[in-house]
């Protein structure tokens, strides 16, 4: 089976780490990656919370560059709707620049937070009616040096320009995200950890597929190892997902109900606050190998980037050694750059 895994680490703060605490466990967590195998690890965008103390990807990012040797590092993502799609491909030439090879630019669809610092972070800000689509069109064409000649910016550059681009990936969980990808020719992240459907995930492959035959699709899932298959079903009894439906018809997926809560008042609309069940793989090695190994077949996934919910860090830990490439014996194959 030739697909590839990563990791995706939100930086939870547990155990009741401070937040300096928490980021050097990422670190930690990054080495111990590369170390087993991996290919990727990246870090995602939280705002004002404190569950989650990684708020800042691209300064992350370059920290996890310095701290690891060979093992791709990237954001999971960069939340685009905030910033100006220039600075971000500025931010992320300069990695690329300092680590040839090494970057990947995920970039993301959703606030990574609530109403409140979502004004926060566009307070003062220009153009931000801006349409996603254009936002990422125009950060595509600054990193692959495209622009039109009949672009308004036609000539403009995100200096320095690096010999080896970084890597771009859309994130989403929708088929209409994995649609946008496959236009763009850009790879996509299916985030099957906030959305488990699995009929959506299949639509998503296929649509992705018919616009790019040979792009990179690949699947966040959440996943719980342990030893024993009795073990892993304790570890996940009692694991939530927590939505909120807003009027608009927007569905936004939150921490925890409080959390939720707050999002639904501060958003100023109608909404409600549901809880179902997480849909976390789970199992011995052997088994979520096994559904990998399915999945991978099914629908036609080029790598996944495992996500594994809050635990006791030990727990957290083992879980990713357990599922790493070195104790799967995956086939060492290159991940996309």
């Amino acid at each position: 089976m030739s697909y590839t895994l990563g990791i995706l680490d939100q930086s939870p703060i547990i155990d009741g780490a401070t937040n300096e605490q928490t980021l050097q466990k990422t670190v930690a967590l990054a080495q111990k990656a590369e170390q087993l195998g991996y290919s990727r690890f990246w870090v995602s965008e939280h705002h004002h919370t404190d569950t989650l103390a990684g708020s800042s990807p691209e300064v992350l990012v370059s920290y996890l560059l310095a701290k690891t040797n060979s093992i791709r590092i990237g954001s999971g993502g960069v939340m685009l709707q905030h910033y100006s799609p220039y600075k971000v491909a500025e931010n992320f030439h300069v990695l690329a620049s300092l680590e040839p090879g090494r970057v990947d630019l995920g970039i993301g669809k959703a606030p990574g937070g609530l109403p409140l610092s979502t004004k926060a972070l566009q307070y003062g800000t220009l153009n931000q009616g801006e349409d996603f689509e254009e936002r990422l069109t125009f950060l595509q064409q600054l990193i692959e040096q495209t622009l039109p000649t009949n672009h308004d910016l036609h000539g403009v550059q995100a200096t320095p320009i690096p010999n080896v681009k970084p890597a771009l990936f859309l994130l989403g969980a929708s088929p209409q995200s994995a649609e946008l990808a496959g236009r763009l020719g850009i790879a996509f992240v299916f985030a099957r950890f906030i959305n488990s459907d699995n009929e959506l995930l299949a639509q998503a492959a296929s649509i992705y597929r018919e616009h790019h035959p040979k792009g990179h699709f690949a699947v966040s899932i959440a996943a719980i190892a342990a030893p024993t298959k009795n073990e892993a079903i304790e570890l996940i009894e009692g694991q939530k997902i927590t939505k909120v439906h807003l009027a608009s018809g927007r569905t936004l997926t939150l921490q925890s109900v409080e959390l939720a809560e707050k999002f639904g008042q501060e958003s100023g609309e109608g909404y409600t606050v549901k809880q179902y069940d997480a849909d976390i793989v789970h199992g011995s090695p052997e088994e979520i190998k096994a559904l990998l190994d399915n999945f991978h077949v099914q629908y036609q996934v080029d790598e996944f980037i495992l996500h594994t919910p809050v635990l006791k860090e030990f727990e957290r830990q083992r879980s990713f050694e357990l599922l790493s490439p070195i104790n799967l014996h995956l086939e060492k194959i290159e991940a996309v750059s």
